[in-house]
Order: C-alpha cells, then sequence, then structure tokens
C-alpha cells in the first residue's frame, strides 16, 4: 500500500507545499523561513520515520504565527490523506521520550475524531526569537486536520530548546506507532467499522 500524500495551501498569510511519506526513512527536506521550526520538523520527520517535504513562504515579516499553525494544518491533512481508511493500522501510539532534564509523554489516537489535550511545565518560553508557546498551535491544527485524538504532556524541565524537542520527537515516535501496520488487524481497527 501507497501511504504518501501530497498537500498544497495557499492563503494570503502563507504558500505550503507539502508531501509525506508515511512509510519513509525519515528524511527531511524543510524550509518555513523559521529555523528553529524546521529544525524541529526535520527531528519528527527523523523519528517518525516519515519522510517529509515541506515547502512554506509565510508571512514571517508580521509573526511567525501563521506558518507556524497553517503548517500544522497541511501536515494533518497529509497525514489523514495518506493514511486512507486507516485500514489496518494499530491505531493507538503511546512514548515517553526524557530529552536530558526534560521529560514528555505524548499519547496518539488515530481514530478519527480529533482533540488536543496539551499541558507544559515550562515557565521559560523563547528560543531566540521563537516563542515555543506557538507549539500549541501547531499541535492543535495538526490534531484537526489529521483526525487524532492526540495527549501531549511536558512534565519537567524548564530549558526551552529541550523542552520543545522532547515534545516533537515524543510525538514523532507515538506516531510512528500508530501508524504502524498491525499484523492481526486486517480491517478498521474500530468496533463501529470505519475510523
Amino acid at each position: 500500500m501507497n501511504r504518501t500524500a501530497e498537500i498544497t495551501r495557499k492563503t494570503r498569510e502563507t504558500d505550503i507545499s507539502l508531501s509525506i511519506d508515511l512509510d519513509g526513512t525519515g528524511k527531511a527536506d524543510v524550509s518555513t523561513g523559521i529555523g528553529f521550526f524546521d529544525h524541529m520538523l526535520e527531528l519528527l520527520a527523523k523519528h517518525s520515520l516519515c519522510d517529509i517535504s515541506l515547502a512554506c513562504r509565510g508571512d514571517v515579516h508580521v509573526d511567525y504565527h501563521h506558518t507556524v499553525e497553517d503548517c500544522g494544518l497541511a501536515l494533518g491533512a497529509a497525514i489523514d490523506k495518506a493514511l486512507g481508511e486507516r485500514r489496518g493500522i494499530a491505531r493507538y501510539g503511546f512514548f515517553i521520550l526524557p530529552m536530558d532534564e526534560s521529560l514528555c509523554r505524548c499519547a496518539i489516537d488515530l481514530g478519527g475524531r480529533p482533540f488536543l489535550a496539551w499541558s507544559t511545565e515550562c515557565v521559560s518560553t523563547m528560543c531566540r526569537d521563537f516563542d515555543i508557546r506557538l507549539f500549541v498551535e501547531f499541535f492543535r491544527a495538526l490534531s484537526v486536520c489529521g483526525r487524532m485524538n492526540l495527549h501531549i504532556a511536558h512534565t519537567g524541565g524548564n530549558e526551552p530548546h529541550h523542552a520543545a524537542e522532547s515534545v516533537f520527537k515524543a510525538f514523532a515516535r507515538s506516531l510512528r506507532m500508530a501508524c504502524a501496520a498491525d499484523p492481526r488487524e486486517a480491517g478498521i481497527p474500530s468496533s463501529k467499522g470505519t475510523l
């Protein structure tokens, strides 16, 4: 089964071209105009083993918000499209990831019902000129367009780079588990018969 998708999204605020291969090797070709965000997306690709190509021209001269949120919308839509009927997948994924003093717990249900539960104990928020509080907007948009229930809890550490990195890596590993083929599940992993 070919689990790939291409998404384009163009507004007055952003112009995004994105492709994903859920069964890749973790390759990333990412350019958003925001260096720290690119770094996080590269980590997402590497640890999910998804190949992600993303080019975004956004109004970063105004703010980073539109670029970060719209990339979440596009990535979520691409994941949803690549999963198709979601037949034969594990559906659930979870991971606890340490990153030096930081710790993040993540759990995903690819059951089709979007929801984001988000919490962080990191008080420091700035990595150079990037405010990591924007990542809640990224993951909210991703969960809605990806039709996933997503719980992310950063529970330790106050270094913002490590906090963000632990979140993205925990999400990536959880996504990898949830998207994986379940050798015992040939159909839709739901008693309803559809996701």
